[in-house]
């Protein structure tokens, strides 16, 4: 779990289950207009964290793969949107531009999932979370903010998991 620097954080999850519960630390601290990227190949563990995400941000929805609807859209009892959206079957920037994030980013926050097959048109001002499957259990998960919004989104997530660090 080494702090390689202020805009990265390690992480080894043991379980689905430990998974969940980094994500639901990093729902609780969601605003409208953060941006999340993750990318890992499949079976990395992308959507069982958006899965604690979308708890931890009290979504009323179940998370599912958006893989061929493109974008899901979990409500809140308050009426906050969050999206998720899933890039894998995006053939090209334009077709990417026809989702128009910059709309989705003005009512709530963004998940992306394979953000490196859209990278050019998602803000500057994200975290961006590579997943790695090692085992049937274990992943590693490293996490990078960029922006100081998502600086201190990525601190707030540091100190929420290991305290007073």
């Amino acid at each position: 779990m080494p702090i390689l620097d202020a805009h990265t954080l390690d992480f080894f999850s043991r379980s689905p289950e430990q998974t969940r519960r980094v994500g639901i630390r990093l729902g609780k601290a969601l605003r409208c207009g953060d941006v999340v990227c993750l990318q890992g190949d499949l079976g990395a563990g992308k959507t069982t964290f958006v899965q604690g995400i979308a708890k931890g941000w009290g979504s009323l929805d179940e998370v599912s793969s958006p893989t061929f609807i493109l974008v899901n859209l979990y409500r809140r009892a308050d009426g906050a949107q969050l999206f998720h959206m899933d890039a894998y079957r995006l053939d090209s920037i334009p077709e990417a531009e026809e989702l128009d994030l910059d709309a989705m980013l003005e009512q709530g926050p963004l998940l992306v999932e394979w953000a490196d097959r859209v990278k050019d048109l998602i803000p500057q001002d994200r975290i961006w979370i590579e997943m790695e499957y090692l085992t049937e259990e274990h992943r590693q998960m490293r996490f990078k903010s960029r922006g100081r919004r998502c600086d201190a989104l990525l601190n707030e997530l540091r100190q929420s998991m290991f305290g007073g660090m």
